[in-house]
């Protein structure tokens, strides 16, 4: 029970963190760098992350020992 509780909270931490690292859709690039710039759109992402580089290193939420009570 309690592991599974602290799985839910580590996806719901990955989740959001996930958005931080999306694209931006084409309008926004051309919005901001004019209509004749070609720009990659990952350039306007906040967060710039691999999968084999970088992790995120999020922990679990801490947890009282069910032992104690």
């Amino acid at each position: 029970m309690v592991v599974q509780r602290a799985q839910r909270q580590k996806k719901i931490k990955l989740a959001s963190a996930n958005k931080l690292t999306r694209w931006a859709p084409i309008w926004v690039v051309i919005k901001k760098f004019g209509q004749g710039k070609r720009v990659h759109p990952s350039t306007t992402t906040h967060q710039k992350r691999n999968w084999r580089v970088n992790k995120l290193k999020i922990k679990p939420r801490r947890m009282r020992k069910q032992q104690l009570g």
